[in-house]
């Protein structure tokens, strides 16, 4: 009977990390939101809390955040996607 050869994998340290907090399962009411708490290497890069109305940016070391609508949004990542037009 012929043996198998066994590998072993090593699992790669992953980079980034995301936690996530759900205030109201449906986005539709007022006052809900998705928040996301974004890691590099155990260092909070920032966070990103998603309405229905906009999302809101607020970086590592930063005590206000951001307000960007989603049309905006959408915007800045085709450019960032597809290149400036």
């Amino acid at each position: 009977m012929a043996t198998r050869k066994r590998t072993t994998r090593t699992v790669a340290s992953r980079k980034h990390e995301v936690r996530a907090e759900l205030t109201n399962v449906e986005l539709v009411k007022a006052k809900s939101a998705l928040r996301l708490e974004v890691f590099v290497r155990r260092e909070k890069l920032g966070e990103l809390e998603v309405g229905r109305g906009s999302i809101y940016w607020r970086g590592a070391n930063r005590h206000l955040r951001k307000r960007i609508d989603w049309t905006r949004f959408a915007e800045m990542m085709d450019g960032l996607a597809y290149g400036g037009r």
